[in-house]
């Protein structure tokens, strides 16, 4: 096993060599990259040709990047007029979102077959330039590997000011998604505005943020947005089930003979209105008494031109239409059907530090790039509790950081067959691979996300010491080797080593995502052991925890006096750190209670005092069993321990 002195060291020397060869810290990565000596200064760029005429949109946009970097470019037919960026169009890139960037002494020119090139060429030149002092001259050839790289947000539980999803679409355009699928209706309210059936949008229908919906005006500025960000608009009417608000409405169920009347009309004014081109239909968590209704409804848009995309699984949706994947059911291609991957892909259900480190490791689809059957994925965020303030949701879940994450698996492809939630060991290739995006992605939190909720804290300089499992026989307070030695004996041996902030022993969807233990058992207790360095002594900020809680079930409150029901503990230098004083302490789980200070990233961090050089830290893990009391109470074996980040 590698010494935790030497490894600090190593992964320090990789950091720095990581450095010095990638200058192009550039998020997704391109697939191919050559770096040429030499460099252009970006403000010697004065001109802009876009080429025909109807990219002028994507004209506007270009201009107002490079203003917003005080940059003016002028337009011109020509591209002999001096250093600029120059659209070259070469139809022979047969995929259309393919672009070629070459920047020399000549200027930038970006090939590409159609605007979606043109635009991601665009974008890696907008982080070349934020990333580098000089433009460094270099080719680059880059291609998706998946079609379909898109975000689910759910504003029908929680409804979300029309500026915050503008700033999500904009941190989608940067990193080259270009789904995002608004999902709007749901059992708490019905949030797309019906000018025929006002009474759905009525505040006395809408158990959360009554009276918010989105109006027409402000359904076609998302997608005007979108468009101009070649971002494919999805919107999403749940039906027939998680339509509890269309009951209140119209006191019949979408089902009926009336409500299926209803829905029809619901969806010509939609089609209507905002013409769009897919469209989801929803169809999952529901027991279909009305085989006509799904049908009729995807026929329906079908004959009206639009592309139909539903749950998988979920009700009779047709042939045609794309199954989106949620629950945990393996892959079947024998129908030829096409499918989007959102499995483990939900935020919400993802602890902030594993929400990176589980989407980087992650195979989309169970295929190292799109296929027959396989078009992308979609990572999804479903806060299901309900929120006391919209930036909520990014404090309580890695949105930004899982995005990121997720750019960089969906467009490079690849991954790991098994769903991973560990960093891994110290040593392993997947380690290094890991720790050289980390650096990328810390990069981006500072230069894009200063102002904005990013919970991700650095994982790769830490490295645990795995000791057990001991069997407590039911005693979560029985107390072994590692603890009674303060777990620095000599003779003690760890089982492992495993690096990261966050360490899931076993996860509550064992075995099909995998933990640290194999082959965990019940009644039995964990220690993990490590040394953090400090230059200083004095006070420094962690984030701790032993249960992150989703924020999907009504989870129960941590026991008052505790760090939680397994009577985990942690000691730094021989002393014990209290847990936090727990705001609702031991209160059963409310879904229309929000969470308050429940998880590290949404709490203030735990103060320590560190003496100078090198603090040890022990942790104890029990568990007695690992089956959950209920559906909203499952056992997720883990523990947090990390330095906080340098804005909390």
């Amino acid at each position: 096993m590698i010494p935790r002195l030497l490894f600090f060291f190593v992964m320090t020397a990789f950091a720095a060599v990581v450095g010095a060869q990638s200058s192009l810290d550039i998020i997704p990565g391109p697939q191919k990259v050559r770096i040429h000596q030499g460099s252009l200064e970006p403000h010697q760029l004065k001109f802009l040709h876009v080429g025909t005429a109807d990219r002028k949109m994507l004209q506007a946009y270009i201009q107002k990047q490079f203003a917003n970097r005080n940059i003016v470019l002028h337009n011109t037919g020509s591209m002999q007029n001096g250093k600029g960026i120059y659209f070259i169009e070469d139809r022979t890139l047969l995929n259309k979102e393919a672009y070629r960037l070459k920047i020399d002494a000549g200027g930038v020119t970006i090939t590409a077959a159609s605007a979606p090139g043109f635009f991601y060429g665009v974008q890696t030149l907008l982080q070349l330039m934020d990333f580098n002092r000089a433009l460094p001259y270099c080719s680059i050839e880059d291609t998706p590997a998946f079609s379909w790289r898109g975000y689910v947000v759910d504003v029908g539980r929680n409804y979300q000011s029309v500026n915050k999803l503008k700033e999500q679409i904009d941190v989608m355009a940067r990193y080259k998604l270009n789904v995002f699928h608004f999902h709007a209706t749901e059992d708490i309210a019905w949030r797309f505005e019906s000018k025929k059936y006002p009474q759905l949008n009525a505040a006395i229908n809408m158990l959360r943020n009554p009276g918010a919906f989105y109006a027409e005006a402000d359904i076609k500025e998302l997608m005007q947005y979108c468009k101009e960000r070649q971002i494919l608009f999805l919107p999403e009417i749940d039906m027939p089930g998680h339509s509890a608000a269309f009951t209140r409405a119209f006191g019949t169920t979408m089902q009926s003979e009336a409500g299926i009347k209803i829905v029809k009309e619901l969806l010509s004014e939609f089609l209507d209105t905002y013409h769009p081109e897919y469209f989801h239909v929803g169809g999952d968590e529901v027991k279909i008494t009305n085989n006509h209704f799904l049908p009729e409804v995807t026929t329906l848009l079908e004959q009206k031109g639009v592309k139909t995309v539903g749950w998988s699984p979920g009700g009779n949706i047709g042939d045609h239409t794309i199954r989106q994947m949620w629950m945990r059911e393996p892959l079947d291609t024998t129908k030829g059907f096409q499918f989007v991957d959102s499995r483990h892909l939900y935020l919400n259900h993802m602890d902030p530090l594993e929400t990176v480190t589980t989407i980087f490791y992650r195979q989309i689809g169970d295929v190292p790039r799109e296929d027959k059957n396989i078009k992308g994925a979609l990572l999804c965020l479903w806060p299901d509790r309900r929120l006391e303030q919209e930036t909520d949701a990014f404090k309580m879940n890695a949105v930004y950081p899982g995005l990121l994450s997720f750019a960089e698996r969906v467009w490079k492809g690849g991954g790991i067959e098994k769903w991973q939630s560990n960093i891994g060991t110290p040593g392993e290739e997947r380690v290094t691979a890991f720790s050289r995006f980390e650096n990328i992605l810390l990069a981006h939190k500072r230069v894009y996300f200063p102002e904005k909720d990013f919970p991700y804290a650095k994982q790769q300089s830490i490295v645990w010491d795995l000791y057990g499992p001991y069997d407590n026989r039911g005693d979560l307070s029985k107390k072994f080797e590692p603890e009674l030695s303060s777990g620095w004996s000599s003779t003690l041996h760890p089982v492992k080593q495993i690096v990261g902030g966050t360490i899931i022993l076993r996860h509550w969807w064992a075995p099909l995502i995998e933990g640290a233990i194999g082959h965990p058992k019940d009644s039995t207790t964990i220690y993990a052991t490590t040394k953090i360095w400090c230059d200083k002594a004095g006070p420094k900020k962690f984030w701790i925890g032993f249960n992150d809680l989703s924020r999907s079930p009504a989870t129960d409150s941590p026991p008052v006096g505790k760090w939680d029901d397994k009577e985990s503990r942690v000691w730094v230098n021989g002393q014990p750190v209290a847990p936090p004083h727990w705001k609702r302490g031991g209160e059963k789980g409310n879904p229309e209670i929000p969470l308050i200070d429940e998880g590290y990233s949404y709490r203030p961090p735990t103060v320590l005092y560190l003496k100078k050089g090198w603090n040890k830290v022990l942790i104890k893990a029990p568990v007695s069993t690992l089956r959950g009391k209920n559906w909203e109470n499952p056992v997720k074996w883990m523990f947090t321990f990390v330095p906080a980040p340098a804005n909390q």
